[in-house]
Formats: C-alpha cells, sequence, structure tokens
C-alpha cells in the first residue's frame, strides 16, 4: 500500500510540521560536523525539517515514498532543490555525509527485517565520520498508547479523525479519515489505514555496528523530548 496519498499528504503537510520544528534543533548540533556536507533525508514530507537543513547550510537530497508528498515538498522547496521519491529498503542510497529522518519513517515499513534492511542500507550510505540521526517506534510506542481514545483535528480548509488499535504487540494502526474541499463547494471524504511496526530498539546499535556505524539510541536528538515510545537513533560512521 502506498501511504500519504493526496488529501492525507495535503492535510499533514498543513497541519503536521510541529514534530519535525521540535527536532530541528538537537538534529543541527549532532549534523555541526558535517555541516556543509550532502544530507540525506529519508522521508521529508512536505520539507518541513528540509528547510530548517538548508537555512543551516547543509546541501540536501530530500526523499519520499509517497508520491504526493514529493509533488508537494517540490512545490514548497522550489526546482533548485534535490526532491526524489525514494522506497525503503530496496532502493539504492545516494552516498551521503549524513542521514537523518524524522516522523519515525522506517516503522512504516512490513516487518521488523525490512526495517533492519533499511537500517543497514542508511549505515551504508555513509561516507566516513557520516552521521546518522532518525527516529523509531519501540515497542514501548504501542504499549503507553493501549487503549488510547480516537482523535479528531481540524484547520481552515481540513479535518483528520484518527482511530487507533494495536493488534499485535509489534503492530500499531492508524485508520485515518480526511475531509477536504472539493473544489465545488463541498468537502471530500477520504481513508488511509496506516500500519506501523513496532521494534525492540535496545537491539538496533549491534546491527548498526556490524555496518560500521556506532550508535546509541535514547529519547531525544539532544533537544526536546520525543513522544512517549519514540526513540532517536543517533550515530557515526567510522
Amino acid at each position: 500500500m502506498e501511504y500519504y496519498q493526496h488529501d492525507l499528504a495535503l492535510v499533514h503537510a498543513r497541519g503536521f510540521g510541529q514534530h519535525a520544528d521540535r527536532c530541528a534543533p538537537g538534529l543541527l548540533d549532532l549534523l555541526a560536523p558535517v555541516r556543509g556536507g550532502l544530507v540525506l533525508e529519508v522521508g521529508c514530507g512536505a520539507g518541513a525539517l528540509t528547510r530548517h537543513l538548508l537555512a543551516a547550510g547543509h546541501r540536501v537530497i530530500a526523499t519520499d515514498g509517497s508520491a504526493a508528498m514529493v509533488s508537494l515538498a517540490r512545490a514548497a522547496l522550489g526546482p533548485e532543490v534535490d526532491v526524489r521519491r525514494l522506497t525503503l529498503p530496496d532502493d539504492p542510497l545516494p552516498t551521503a555525509d549524513a542521514v537523518v529522518s524524522v516522523g519515525h519513517v522506517i516503522s512504516y515499513l512490513p516487518d521488523a527485517a525490512a526495517v533492519d534492511r533499511a537500517l543497514a542500507a542508511m549505515a551504508g550510505a555513509l561516507r566516513p565520520g557520516g552521521v546518522l540521526a532518525i527516529d523509531i517506534c519501540d515497542l514501548e510506542f504501542g504499549r503507553v498508547r493501549a487503549g488510547e481514545a480516537n482523535r479528531g483535528l481540524a484547520g481552515p480548509d481540513w479535518a483528520v479523525i484518527t482511530e487507533f488499535s494495536i493488534p499485535a504487540p509489534e503492530v500499531f494502526v492508524r485508520d485515518v479519515t480526511t475531509f477536504v474541499p472539493d473544489g465545488a463547494g463541498a468537502w471530500r471524504r477520504g481513508t488511509e489505514r496506516h500500519e506501523n511496526v513496532l521494534v525492540d530498539t535496545s537491539l538496533i546499535p549491534a546491527l548498526l555496528a556490524a555496518h560500521g556505524v556506532t550508535a546509541t539510541v535514547g529519547t531525544s536528538f539532544g533537544a526536546a523530548e520525543l513522544p512517549p515510545g519514540m526513540r532517536a537513533v543517533t550515530g557515526v560512521r567510522s
């Protein structure tokens, strides 16, 4: 399935850039050793984090697996920014001085094996001294949200209702209903089902070490704390 089709991508771009804004200060501090280098951003969405990276002087290849998100990012960032469609874990990654990702992008992969392959691919894309900084959902992400009530949010020209379920300890599901203007005076309703795979993040440092990256797992990128159950994986390639 393809996540973030047109309507949900639009809603996300208009109402959900806060996570990237909160993560940006800590991420930029982590990237200071490679300032001016090439940053590969995985899961750029509509470019919320990309703007911070560019403003800090990094060259960026911004990628996303959603065609709708890629279109929004290109429109928002302009033609001078390299925005590409890229799907983990199998699409080849360009070599970079840093690989970053926020919004638990690799938690959208189908299973833990795919997550491991994506992590290995990210490690392999780093130049010596390169920095890895991503967030990912731990098994705790589901445990702390057990029984969470449905949620509705709205903006001037969008609305979204999200229903949560945990069918297995390693699976967190969002059933998302969107409402956006249809251009003819009414509202269009759309639905998507998002399934996130939850993993034991304590195993990630050993996996990355086997691919040349010394990494740690924490609850922030050094500034604002991540949401409960989400983890920051940061490391450097030897």
